[in-house]
């Protein structure tokens, strides 16, 4: 009866830790997917950024005074 019992309540624990994996595994997957976005937008930015520097400082496009 305590075997029974005991195994009974070991594979309850690991029915639940299994569910709780297969959630973090989930979770785990979105995140990369949100960083993997991030990464682009902002290899993007830098990008736009490096080739437009009036984007970052509206002065710089200006003449200098002695032109």
């Amino acid at each position: 009866m305590i075997d029974a019992l005991r195994l009974t309540t070991i594979e309850e624990r690991y029915a639940h830790l299994e569910q709780i994996v297969t959630e973090l595994s989930e979770v785990v997957y979105r995140q990369q997917r949100e960083i993997d976005a991030l990464t682009l937008h902002l290899s993007q930015l830098k990008e736009k950024v490096g080739g437009d520097p009036g984007l970052v400082d509206p002065g710089q496009h200006e003449r200098p005074p002695h032109y």
